[in-house]
This record gives C-alpha cells, structure tokens and sequence, in this order.
C-alpha cells in the first residue's frame, strides 16, 4: 500500500520536533485518542458489568416468566404447574416451575424496624434457584424447618439480629377485624440463615420461608400469589408467554422478565448509548487536533513537497504520505488507550477499593448503585470496534491535510523562496 519511499518521507516528518511527532499538537492529539478510547472501554466494560450483573440477580431471584391471577391468589397451583408442563414449548423451554407466596411486611427487633418483602418458597427451589456467588451463614437451605426463616445479611445487621434471634413480623395481610378496628397480624419467627448476594436491595429487604409457613402467615391458605418459570434460555420468553396465554384459562396474567423490569432495562440501555456518545467527544476532538496539526505541518514543510515534486513525485505519493503520518497519530494513540482501557477494565474493582481508601470516602455506594462491588464486562468486539472507530476517525483526519499537500503548487512555492 505504501512504498519505502513515503513510509520513510512519512516517518521523517512524523518524527520532525517542530511540526511532527514532537510537537505539542501531536502530543495533545496522541494523548486525547489514547484517554478517548481507554475510557471508552472501561466505560462500556463498566455498563456491560452492570446490566449483566443487575439482570442476572434480578431475573434470578424472580422467574423469567411469572404466572398471576387477577383475583391476586391461585389456589390449585400443583395442578396449574402440571398443565402447563403438558405444553410442548413450556416443558422444552423451562427448567424449573416454582409456587411463590409474596407478601409486604415490617420486621422489627428489639426496637429496630424496617420494611421486607416476605417471599414463602420451598426450600428445595431456593437452594436450587440461589445466585451464584451468594454467601449462606447459619444452617443450610435444605435444613430450614416451618416456622423459620432466612434473611438478607444487611437486613439483620441493620437490625443487629444474629443467628437464632427471633424477629416480629407485621402484616396486613390477614389483618383481623376488631371493635377497634382492623389489628394487623403480628408473628415471631426465628431467623435461622443469612445470605449475602451483593446486591442491595435483597440483602437489606428480603425474608425467605418455607411456603408453608408463608400461607398460614399471610392467611392464604393453600393458595400462592404467583408462580415462577425458569427458562433454560432467558430469551425464550416470547413462545413460553404465547403458550401459557393459549394454555390457561381466562383470568390469568403472563408476564415476563422484561415487562416487569421494562423501566430499569430501557434506562440502562439509554445511559450506556449517551455514554458512549458523550466520550466519543473525546476522540471526535482528538481527531481535530490531528487535523491541525497536519495543515501546520503541510505548511511548514511547503517546500519540501514542492521539491519533491519536481523530483518527480506524484500527488497520490503525497497524500499517502500525509496520511499516514497522521494516522500513525491515531494508531498509536489508539493501541496504547486499549492497553490502557483493558487494564483499568480488568482491575477496576481493586482500583475503586484503592481510591476509596485513599480518599476515606465510599465512592460506590450499595444502597444507590444496588450492587456491593463494581462490575465489569469486557467483550473483544466492543474492544476492537472502540480501537477501529479512533482509527477511523483519526486517518479521516488526515483527508483534508492530505489533500492540500498534494494540490501544493511547487511553482508557486519555488517562486516565491
């Protein structure tokens, strides 16, 4: 593509202190790519982490695809569960069905209080359904006895609850009516497991019991809230939806894992194409630095390509030249900026424990960002396609730079010397 000739007259100029590589201009340039595509990276990295992360732990602790009943309680819910596993796409595409009993409470302890979902599930599903990378402390999930239960770890540390303590749980589910009005309903179980998943909102808001224990308390009887399916493949939803509305019978609602997290998913997706845009800035004015830098350098060296010129070489000659000492620019910068980014995006979470300890302040909180630890996803087509588009900006830099050296006119600039 390049002959030895513009290679070394390019590299010769990439290379000259003035207008070159020295200069201040193509340090800017170099410099502004390599940050632009680095932060991309970890930037993009960082927001893969979280929707991965975020989805993975939401959907996993709620089914992919949830079965409701407009009266708010499904009663025969065994014989609903085998009906639907009678349905060809159902049975094919889940891997589990699990009954849940939901219900809001306030859970108090020695005269600290707080607001949790109370789910009841059999503990079979729970140990089977539990998120990788969750923590159990106290007995074991297939141990839990009716009438215990299991809560989130910063839930009984914010109530200073530990392994065996008894909790008081207030509902007003199955509230009962009195003279006096409607008492809620008051009951104390002890807490006999925690578990940590690193996300907030469930270690510092969920109860889990047995199922048994959550229809007597939440006055169901042998009823559930909802039923769960867990899909084999989370984006097998739309046939699994089809079949179930075709299968059961009217006064059932399906819903799926992106209806019911429609708002986080399309926020999340919208912030991470802004970020994208917002940071390409970067790169777009690194870019226009190279521009500048050129049509100096073009300037400056007016006649050395009149000179060459009428040695005989050829205005393509001269474009290529130009162009590839400003790409050169964009190359380099947008190598060492994925070197740059890939690290950072690898340690990022080490390196936020650093600056967090550095500056004495939580620079990541759970409660806000509903995760414990900072996520990263790397993915090498986002990687290479963030390096090709600095690439690509930077040699279009070059076109207009590339052109006016070549449109020099050596006998304008050789009368005038």
């Amino acid at each position: 593509m390049f002959t030895k000739l513009e290679r070394k007259i390019a590299f010769r100029y990439l290379g000259a202190r003035r207008r070159g590589f020295g200069s201040v201009v193509s340090w800017v340039s170099l410099i502004g790519i390599m940050l632009g595509v680095a932060t991309l990276i970890v930037v993009m990295s960082v927001m893969g982490g979280f929707h991965d992360t975020l989805l993975s732990r939401i959907v996993g602790m709620n089914g992919h695809v949830v079965v409701y009943h407009q009266d708010g309680a499904i009663a025969d819910y065994d014989f609903l569960i085998e009906q639907m596993k009678s349905s060809k796409t159902v049975a094919h595409a889940v891997s589990s069905i699990v009954p849940i009993a939901e219900g809001q409470v306030m859970v108090t302890h020695d005269g600290n209080n707080t607001g949790a979902m109370v789910r009841g599930i059999r503990m079979a599903d729970l140990a089977a359904k539990t998120v990788t990378g969750t923590r159990m402390y106290g007995k074991s999930l297939r141990d839990i006895r009716d009438g215990e239960l299991v809560a989130g770890a910063s839930l009984t540390r914010n109530l200073n609850v530990h392994m065996g303590d008894t909790v008081s749980l207030v509902s007003a589910n199955g509230a009962t009516p009195t003279a006096f009005g409607t008492m809620p309903r008051i009951m104390s179980y002890p807490v006999m497991t925690s578990f940590f998943m690193g996300m907030y909102e469930y270690d510092s808001g969920y109860i889990f019991m047995p199922l048994e224990t959550a229809q007597k308390y939440l006055n169901l009887g042998d009823a559930v809230t909802h039923i769960d399916l867990f899909l084999k493949n989370p984006e097998d939803t739309t046939a699994v939806r089809e079949a179930l509305i075709a299968e059961l019978p009217d006064g059932y609602v399906v819903r799926d894992w992106r209806d019911l997290n429609r708002g986080f998913v399309g926020a999340l997706q919208v912030e991470t194409n802004v970020m994208f845009l917002i940071l390409m800035l970067i790169v777009i004015v690194a870019a226009f630095n190279i521009v500048s830098s050129l049509v100096m350098l073009v300037k400056d060296k007016s006649k050395d390509i009149a000179v060459l010129r009428t040695f005989g070489v050829s205005r393509r000659s001269m474009m290529k030249i130009f162009i590839l000492s400003g790409t050169s620019i964009g190359v380099i910068g947008a190598a060492l900026g994925t070197v740059l980014g890939v690290v950072v995006a690898i340690y990022i979470e080490p390196i936020r424990k650093f600056f967090q300890w550095a500056t004495g302040r939580d620079l990541f909180p759970a409660e806000l960002y509903y995760l414990s630890e900072l996520p990263s996803r790397l993915e090498f087509a986002t990687v290479v396609g963030i390096a090709v588009l600095a690439i690509a900006l930077a040699f279009l830099a070059t076109i207009y730079p590339a052109w006016k050296a070549a449109n020099t006119d050596p006998v304008e600039v050789l009368r005038n010397e």
